[in-house]
């Protein structure tokens, strides 16, 4: 008996996946435990074994496809099975051409699995509703879009290859394809051409093109989720920074107390971040329109500090969370803080470790910034910016250390004094961070 395989959901809060990489194809024998395919979900990867032996009769879903959880994405079973039944879409593939128009309204926002047939004279076109909306929309090149999705039609990925290849006609030579009709697409002389033709002379100019060159590569998928999360918050809050610094003095003293007496204590692993960290744990419950969520136009206000920090990884900016951080000490949080950022730079972070903060920290002071503007994390209402310190001098005419802090909140959930107010109030605990510790 035939066996579905679905995209697995990795935690409550992930709606869809990236398929990866395929690691087995279709015909292949795979056995129990056997990786079948690697994806993505926004800020982690993982591989995806078989619960199943067999082998693999179908591929619903191909490499770079946004899969929903849940979706089916492989059939297996025995070979020479009929899995027709099991196929999404495959009964709407044999319906008259007369009726997939007027599937395409509901089509439109199904899974790219489900495809519209265009037919004419005997050609079919098997193209998925969004793909040849798009197509339509941008007049790409037809003849030179190569079908990637199950069953070899077109879906959406493959018109964008096309168009980033600089392959366009007109919308008229889209419709004549759809149709079945023959496609002439008259192309410019290559650019090659010309440059043999020119001057000897010419050729022999300095290698101006040398200063141009570049190359180029893709957004990796989480660059491309990461800059769809930054555009929607820049987009969709009032975004509204205040900059402020505190002297440093005792901070950093009770560091290098930490670094020449803690060894035995087991403490002198703390760094001057997991103390900003502490402090903001101990702050935040007192604004609670701060330490929130904003969620259509409904807060959701914590109980506790659950505070996400920006861990810099090869595959991106990544925010886990510690949650419950007002209730650890300082060894503890510290501890997890550590934790958390290995298994960020190790991809082995789970959605439900990067979900669910209150508040945001990123400390971009060791490489010497003294001031920026951090882009809030959504849906939460702020972010915090650690900055390097500088010397400053005082009204008493001494140097003195100064930390830069940069307060970003969403003005549509907090107003500017209240943001002001828990920033002075953050800047007076860590001026007094010994005393903190008492508390």
């Amino acid at each position: 008996m035939a066996n579905i395989v679905i995209m697995p959901r990795q935690g409550q809060s992930v709606e869809s996946c990236i398929i990866t990489t395929w690691q087995k194809k279709k015909g292949d024998r795979v056995e129990v435990g056997d990786i079948l395919f690697s994806y993505e979900t926004d800020k982690s990867a993982f591989d995806e074994p078989s619960q199943f032996a067999g082998t693999i009769l179908e591929l619903l879903a191909a490499e770079g496809d946004v899969v929903p959880c849940l979706d089916p994405v492989c059939i297996i079973g025995e070979e020479g099975e009929d899995i027709s039944a099991l196929i999404p879409g495959a009964a709407k593939e044999e319906a008259p051409a007369a009726e997939s128009k007027a599937e395409e309204v509901v089509e439109t926002k199904a899974a790219e699995a489900a495809a519209t047939v265009s037919e004419s004279d005997g050609a079919r076109v098997f193209i998925s509703p969004r793909a040849k909306n798009l197509a339509l929309k941008t007049g790409v090149d037809m003849t030179k879009v190569v079908p990637t999705g199950p069953h070899g039609r077109i879906i959406e990925r493959d018109i964008n290859k096309a168009l980033d290849a600089g392959f366009v006609a007109t919308t008229a030579l889209v419709e004549d394809f759809l149709a079945g009709k023959p496609i002439v697409v008259e192309e410019a002389a290559p650019v090659v051409e010309e440059i043999k033709e020119a001057p000897a002379a010419v050729a022999a100019a300095p290698a101006a093109d040398d200063l141009r060159a570049y190359t180029e590569e893709p957004m990796s998928n989480i660059r491309k989720v990461i800059a769809k999360s930054m555009h929607a918050s820049l987009s969709e809050m009032a975004q509204l920074t205040l900059n402020s610094s505190f002297d440093a003095t005792n901070l950093l003293a009770y560091r290098a107390k930490l670094k020449a007496n803690g060894e035995a204590l087991g403490l002198s692993k703390i760094t001057i971040n997991d103390m900003i960290l502490y402090a903001a744990a101990r702050v935040l419950p007192n604004y609670p329109e701060i330490n929130a969520n904003l969620i259509d136009n409904t807060f959701r206000k914590y109980k506790h500090a659950n505070i996400g920090m920006a861990v810099d990884t090869d595959r991106g900016l990544l925010v886990p969370v510690i949650f419950g951080s007002d209730t650890l000490t300082l060894a503890e949080l510290s501890a997890q803080a550590k934790s958390l950022a290995g298994k960020a730079r190790e991809g082995k972070l789970s959605p439900d470790e990067m979900s669910g903060g209150s508040f945001t920290i990123s400390n971009l002071g060791s490489m010497g910034i003294e001031s920026f503007t951090p882009v809030i994390n959504p849906p939460q209402t702020a972010i915090l910016g650690v900055c390097c310190t500088t010397n400053r001098l005082n009204d008493e005419g001494k140097v003195y250390p100064a930390m830069g802090l940069s307060l970003t909140f969403d003005h549509r959930a907090v107003d500017g004094a209240p943001a002001a107010k828990f920033l002075k109030e953050l800047c007076t605990a860590l001026e007094n961070f010994d005393l903190l510790l008492a508390k």
